[in-house]
């Protein structure tokens, strides 16, 4: 068996857990330190020794296709293939052309390159899957293990089976292409590749696992897009390309991209990331894991704390943004409050879809999508969510999830007497 060289990136999801900052964009291209999450992915496989990448890609594939293109600025031969139904995971390795053994990760899960090469050298049989130790295995694809072959793979298990997840990470011969060809739909009424490697289990094809220990950060919600900011910026390394002006003072880590400028009076606890052309200060307070991206502003007497702010927002003074996610092309005006804790202390809930999601953390802020406006000392609760292209005016207090293209006003009875 010759060496893998050869990848499928799943990148055909919409993210739609991470709305409303995936509104126009798939999550797999959100930032991360400013490169997309997708980029980082592709940088890691590129260090594990792949050359060749097929991209599965659906919702918004044009930007994804517009930044990668050929994949030579990165090392890579990059091409593409549209999963026009995004019908599962089955059917997107499925639609892949490959002759030879090769890796599939998810466009959306980062990955160390060392656990990467572990499973490429560990390879052999039809499949070999990365597995993960976790607390909460019921939340998870888990897998049943006899020594290190595969016996079982069960979705969210009601009962204890076993505390090895499913990490999504996997390589393959061409078998799999005829176990794809024979699986069903799952009881989530998709087309799932753990259904097509129990098919494998069951034909007593060769089926193994390799448990990893590195990082493995799945970005399915904003509070795990947070902590993958958070992976990242941990690793960084200072790097100081833009002017920071005399009195500011910079405790740990800071990438500073060209242009960008801190005004004196700012105070920086590292690690930070601000991307080019952005404006900071002066007198402003960023605390460790905020990153800000390009062409961005927080002005005077500005707070913000683990946080990730996109291209072209500004933070008007006297603001204060925590453990928040704000899109691009965003103002806030000037004492617009972010509460990122519950006056009991309780952790923070956030509404996804239909359902109320425990974030199972004690601080958690907002998700504000692109292009979204605010007065004058507007408040936003703990774990509510601001659609795209919503404007919220002045004193008002969102206690409630606001849906895109909305205008929110607050409504004031004023008695006015004349003095006497």
């Amino acid at each position: 068996m010759g060496e893998i060289r050869n990848a499928v990136v799943l990148a055909a999801g919409r993210g739609t857990r991470l709305q409303p900052v995936t509104s126009d964009t798939s999550k797999c291209m959100l930032p991360l330190l400013g490169r997309p999450i997708l980029w980082h992915i592709l940088d890691t496989v590129h260090k594990a020794g792949i050359t060749h990448v097929q991209i599965v890609v659906g919702y918004r594939k044009e930007k994804i296709i517009d930044y990668f293109g050929d994949g030579l600025e990165i090392g890579l031969h990059i091409s593409y293939i549209e999963q026009k139904t995004r019908d599962g995971t089955a059917r997107a390795i499925g639609l892949a052309t490959m002759d030879d053994d090769f890796l599939v990760l998810n466009g959306d899960t980062l990955v160390d390159f060392e656990d990467i090469e572990k499973i490429m050298k560990s390879h052999s049989g039809d499949a070999t899957l990365g597995v993960r130790r976790v607390e909460d295995p019921q939340q998870y694809g888990v897998v049943e293990l006899e020594g290190d072959r595969v016996k079982s793979i069960v979705e969210k298990p009601r009962e204890f089976i076993s505390d090895l997840a499913n990490a999504g990470i996997y390589a393959f011969s061409h078998e799999i292409f005829a176990a794809i060809e024979k699986t069903g739909k799952s009881e989530r009424g998709e087309y799932e590749i753990t259904s097509s490697i129990e098919l494998l289990v069951k034909e007593g094809r060769e089926v193994r696992a390799v448990e990893l220990t590195g990082v493995w950060s799945d970005i399915g919600s904003p509070w795990n897009y947070l902590d993958s900011n958070k992976v990242l910026l941990s690793r960084a390394n200072p790097s100081i390309k833009g002017t920071v002006e005399e009195g500011v003072v910079v405790k740990g880590a800071l990438i500073l991209g060209k242009g960008s400028v801190i005004r004196s009076g700012t105070y920086i606890e590292g690690p930070v990331y601000i991307g080019e052309n952005s404006k900071i200060g002066p007198n402003t307070y960023i605390r460790s894991f905020t990153s800000i991206g390009n062409n961005s502003r927080a002005g005077n007497a500005v707070e913000l704390k683990n946080s990730i702010i996109m291209d072209n927002t500004n933070i008007s003074h006297l603001s204060y943004v925590g453990d928040s996610i704000i899109g691009s092309g965003c103002n806030f005006g000037a004492g617009t409050l972010v509460g990122n804790l519950r006056l009991d202390e309780k952790s923070v809930k956030m509404r996804i879809g239909d359902e109320l999601y425990d974030t199972g953390r004690r601080k958690m802020g907002c998700v504000v999508g692109d292009n979204v406006k605010t007065g004058l000392n507007v408040m936003i609760n703990s774990g509510r969510k601001i659609g795209s292209k919503s404007m919220i005016g002045p004193g008002v207090v969102v206690y409630r999830d606001i849906p895109k293209d909305t205008f929110v006003i607050k409504k004031q009875e004023l008695e006015i007497k004349e003095l006497k």
